[in-house]
């Protein structure tokens, strides 16, 4: 799995191979040599993979990633450097990632640094050189495995060790996450979507309908689409109460994306979501929020073997037969095989036929597993941020 070289048993020597300063080590005691960029480091995490040619520094600050190692399909991953206004979060995102080939100096105009350094700078561990193509076939056939991603410029490891705190890591099933990375306080949010030569647009301060913005990790882009649809949006943490949101006086709620299993960010949050189904408050939920409303509405969530993470997901529009493409970041989903009567399904993944949308009958109230906000399409959609603002008028 790498380049200058690959070890699949336990490797007991604590130096690497020459010129290998950065080491991906499984749970199972393989180990994979390569390059490491980016913080000097050990982190620890779960191995996934994301088939997206573009947006690698929205996918590391995406919070939905904390506690997962990213594995970049497309092999040009730094190219373009990165820029302020390209992260999703100011906080916690994917704890490290690989990648195929050594990141170049940037070549764009909007950069405003390296990949490299900025990495560095958040503290985030990165390997290049492994083949990612051998990686990304085995998170295929045997599952998202656990591991540690490693970075010691003097090229020295404990393979051991290392082994041993893959294997100790608990893994994401079961694990609540999204008390982490949410925010601390109640905000108005302020900005709309960037525009090329004009920045972020600003938020209107007027009658608009109010959005009322549950935090479990959200992505700031999908706030500035509420705005764009039409929206006064405030956002408050991951564990705020039935009252306190109802405080607030909203039109309408929204459920963020986030990290971790849904079912255990659902102890607190699935009672609060099913006050306000039962208050009949309209809602609309992305990705963990949808997964969350799924089991407010009595439905049940899975833990999925690779899990679904690219910008070029198709997903089906049962009630039309349109298509979307979409862009996911999930490794759980809504169990389709057992839902609850009063749930219907309204999307379907056309890669493997998992549930990407749902509606609670007799309710004001949908959610997609799938990122509208994030535009591969581009805009095949933002249809849905539309529907949501207009459903509060």
């Amino acid at each position: 799995m790498a380049d200058p070289a690959t070890t699949h048993a336990p490797a007991p020597a604590h130096t690497a191979p020459p010129g290998a300063t950065g080491a991906l080590v499984l749970a199972d005691g393989s180990v994979a040599w390569g390059r490491g960029f980016g913080a000097a480091g050990v982190a620890v995490g779960e191995v996934c993979f994301n088939t997206a040619m573009t947006g690698y520094q929205e996918v590391m600050t995406d919070p939905s990633y904390v506690g997962q190692i990213v594995t970049f399909t497309f092999p040009h991953i730094g190219n373009v450097g990165v820029n302020p206004e390209d992260n999703e979060s100011p906080g916690e995102g994917a704890v490290g990632c690989i990648v195929r080939e050594d990141v170049t100096a940037p070549s764009n105009f909007r950069a405003a640094g390296d990949f490299g350094t900025w990495l560095a700078e958040k503290g985030r561990v990165g390997i290049a050189g492994l083949d990612t193509r051998a990686l990304t076939r085995r998170i295929r056939m045997l599952g998202a495995p656990n591991a540690v991603i490693a970075h010691a410029p003097d090229g020295q490891f404990d393979i051991s060790a290392l082994v041993a705190r893959a294997q100790q890591w608990p893994g994401l099933e079961g694990m609540d996450l999204a008390r982490i990375v949410s925010r601390e306080g109640a905000t108005d949010w302020q900005g709309g979507v960037w525009a090329l030569g004009k920045g972020f647009a600003r938020s209107p301060h007027d009658t608009r309908p109010h959005v009322v913005a549950v935090d479990y990790g959200a992505k700031d882009n999908i706030f500035r689409n509420l705005v764009r649809a039409g929206a006064r949006v405030s956002v408050v943490p991951a564990q705020t109460s039935v009252e306190a949101i109802l405080a607030l006086k909203p039109d309408g709620v929204f459920l963020s994306n986030g990290p971790g299993d849904p079912a255990a960010t659902g102890v607190y949050a699935v009672p609060v979501i099913a006050g306000l189904l039962e208050r009949d408050v309209p809602v609309f939920g992305i990705c963990l929020g949808h997964q969350m409303l799924a089991l407010a509405a009595g439905a049940r969530t899975v833990k999925m073997h690779q899990g679904h993470r690219g910008a070029n997901h198709p997903v089906k529009r049962l009630s039309d037969g349109l298509v979307e493409i979409t862009s996911m970041n999930h490794g759980f989903a809504v169990d389709n095989s057992a839902l609850p009567e009063g749930v219907e399904e309204t999307h379907v993944s056309l890669f493997d036929g998992s549930n990407c949308g749902i509606a609670v009958v007799g309710k004001r109230a949908f959610g997609v597993q799938y990122h509208p906000e994030a535009s591969p399409g581009p805009m095949d959609s933002f249809y849905l941020f539309e529907k949501f603002v207009e459903m509060l008028k």
